[in-house]
């Protein structure tokens, strides 16, 4: 069996590792493999977002499986070429990866099948933005929305600071492209959950609960990042919250994608908030989140494999069950002096010889490369360094262990991942 993986980031590593323990005798291709991924598969020197030319390449390998991870390829219609060529690919069509890609499409598509979530306006003029933003009063929070690479939510505790990120995405065009709308909406207070649905387009297969923390410092402080850690299982998400999970956004955001003439099958990340008046939806996105991931997969018993396939394939996940094995698992990401801010790339990254061979820990790899057989650093998140353990406390200890072992100049991570749950007392000991 021929698979492919595209993307070559933290997310995209946990998928390798998983599938090939799915799969320990197929031929695995990623797109430009990061200095992790080199030695377990075949590199494909072609750009993830470059459609025709990957798509092409595919058909010619006769890949049997394609997964694609990063947002930017299924927005640009990877899947919908792959699939006129004849290759299995598991993710959405570019029209339901509008998901993600437009904000402000989801936030419609949301209102329409009345899936809960704060009141919003969209804007194209600053402003039309700054007067909503004084309707709906301090803290409000303006997004870009277009793809900007999980920065372009801007929660703002003033008006003077929702004035300052509209003039910075409508003005200014801090995204590009991506800010040529902006989404204007309420505050939700509450805390964030992130549920993964596998889905062939009607039923949803809910993957382990996690949480992500996005704010580049410790106590949830700083600027929004990617992401620089996350953990699961949530306590907070029982049976009856993934029940109405399930029944009040997961199933009629489905419907209502259908209804639009695009179902959407992949992969579905509900990002959550646990208000008082129960989960609203903060944003979708249409592929596996960066770096619950690499929390989650962990934690996910029996083959994954074969479900992708059968979504990627055209069947039903009906009657399905995905597992969960017990026990946590903690993520804590390593990254680069300044992020996510400019930083440096090339400094060399130390990892002791038995960190691999530990049993309670996962090492992915993010923004790293080989140059000269150094491994090295190339991005702003370098590493996700995911630990394992009966309970969070647990899982937490082995995360921070193989954290601190791991060296290289201007490394910056937190230490507090998972603060909430211990704070609550559900990953003591």
């Amino acid at each position: 069996m021929r698979i492919l993986i595209v993307g070559n980031g933290g997310r995209e590593h946990a998928l390798l590792w998983r599938l090939r323990r799915d799969a320990p005798e197929a031929e695995f291709y990623v797109t430009r493999p990061n200095g992790g991924m080199a030695g377990l598969a075949q590199p494909v020197e072609i750009a993830p977002t470059d459609v025709e030319a990957l798509s092409g390449w595919a058909a010619a390998r006769r890949i049997d499986l394609a997964v694609v991870g990063p947002e930017a390829p299924l927005a640009a219609g990877l899947v919908d070429r792959l699939r006129v060529h004849g290759v299995p690919a598991f993710g959405p069509t570019r029209d339901a990866a509008r998901i993600e890609a437009s904000k402000a499409f989801a936030k419609e598509l949301m209102r329409r099948a009345g899936v809960p979530t704060a009141p919003f306006r969209v804007f194209r003029d600053a402003d039309g933005a700054r007067a909503f933003a004084r309707e709906l009063g301090a803290p409000v929070v303006v997004k870009a929305s277009g793809l900007a690479a999980g920065k372009g939510a801007v929660v703002c505790p003033t008006l003077d600071e929702a004035d300052r990120a509209i003039a910075e995405i409508l003005e200014e065009h801090r995204f590009g492209e991506a800010g040529r709308e902006v989404v204007v909406e309420d505050f939700m207070e509450g805390e964030e959950l992130s549920v993964f649905a596998l889905t062939d387009g009607e039923h949803a297969l809910l993957m382990v609960p996690s949480q992500d923390h996005k704010r580049v410092g410790e106590g949830d402080t700083g600027p929004n990042t990617g992401g620089m850690g996350a953990y699961a299982p949530v306590s907070l998400a029982d049976g009856a919250l993934l029940e109405r999970v399930r029944d009040q956004i997961l199933t009629p955001t489905l419907a209502a994608l259908r209804d639009e003439g695009s179902p959407f099958r992949g992969l579905l990340y509900a990002g959550l908030m646990l208000t008082a008046d129960g989960p609203r939806v903060v944003e979708f996105n249409c592929r596996f989140g960066d770096p619950e991931t690499q929390a989650v997969l962990p934690l996910t018993e029996g083959p994954l494999l074969p479900l992708l396939r059968v979504v990627a394939e055209g069947g039903s996940l009906a009657g399905a069950r995905l597992e969960t094995r017990q026990g946590a698992a903690l993520t804590t990401v390593l990254a680069s002096e300044g992020y996510p801010g400019p930083y440096a790339k090339g400094r060399e990254i130390h990892m002791p010889d038995g960190l691999l061979a530990a049993d309670d820990v996962v090492v992915f790899h993010a923004g790293t490369t080989l140059d000269d057989g150094r491994l090295v650093t190339s991005g702003g998140r370098v590493l996700a360094v995911t630990g394992l353990g009966a309970t969070l406390a647990e899982a937490h200890r082995a995360s921070l262990r193989a954290a601190e072992a791991i060296e290289f100049e201007g490394r910056q991570f937190r230490r507090d991942i998972g603060w909430r749950e211990m704070a609550r007392g559900a990953g003591a000991p």
